[in-house]
């Protein structure tokens, strides 16, 4: 590949990763009205691990403090995320999620696998494997 059908090809990835962000956000709210995607990603989050502080949502997502706040604000008053003092350092809180904040996420999380699976069904295995093995190290990739 010389150094130009690189260059494309980066260019390519990135214009196709913004328009899935974009279709990210404006589906957010067809899965849950209430939820921005922001506020769906934290839920999600906590649920996967069963609880954090709201720093390490933060450092996860790369958002400013005051993002999270206003965020798991929402979330509190949803009644999706509950606030627990932290046992080993009493000055900090856990966030954990409620039944009803797992039912709502599992909900939606329903709906975006119904969603995935029915745009790749034109995929062959090989193709899907591939596309998330190149999504996960994408992802890791700092």
């Amino acid at each position: 590949m010389t150094s130009e059908q690189r260059a494309a090809a980066i260019h390519i990835i990135q214009r196709e990763l913004t328009a899935f962000a974009r279709r990210a956000r404006g589906r957010a709210s067809e899965l849950h009205p209430e939820l921005s995607l922001v506020a769906s990603s934290i839920l999600d989050l906590v649920i996967e691990r069963d609880g954090c502080q709201a720093t390490d949502l933060a450092d996860h997502f790369m958002l400013d403090k005051s993002t999270v706040s206003r965020q798991v604000g929402a979330l509190e008053r949803l009644r999706y995320l509950t606030r627990e003092v932290d046992p080993e350092n009493r000055r900090n809180h856990i966030l954990r999620p409620t039944p009803e904040g797992r039912r709502v996420a599992g909900a939606a999380e329903r709906r975006r696998h119904q969603e995935f699976a029915e745009r790749l069904t034109t995929w062959d295995d090989a193709d899907i494997r591939r596309f998330a093995d190149y999504l996960v190290r994408y992802n890791i990739a700092k």
